[in-house]
């Protein structure tokens, strides 16, 4: 396992505090927790083309065809 120092905010902290206690799991838990949910339902090919999530998603709907 990697050890990895992270910097957060003291109400960040708060947040993560509260919440791993309502879960009943250690803070380094709660975090790792939540990143794996949030991992897992960011889908590779949710709203970007070809599945790069650093491609902006094309705009859906008719194009704006009135007068400037």
């Amino acid at each position: 396992m990697i050890r990895f120092a992270l910097r957060i905010p003291e109400d960040l902290h708060a947040r993560l505090t509260t919440q791993a206690a309502a879960d009943r799991r250690s803070i380094n838990s709660e975090i790792l927790h939540l990143l794996d949910v949030a991992l897992a339902s960011a889908s590779p090919d949710a709203g970007s083309p070809g599945g790069d999530p650093a491609t902006p998603a094309q705009l859906r709907g008719k194009p704006d065809t009135s007068p400037a």
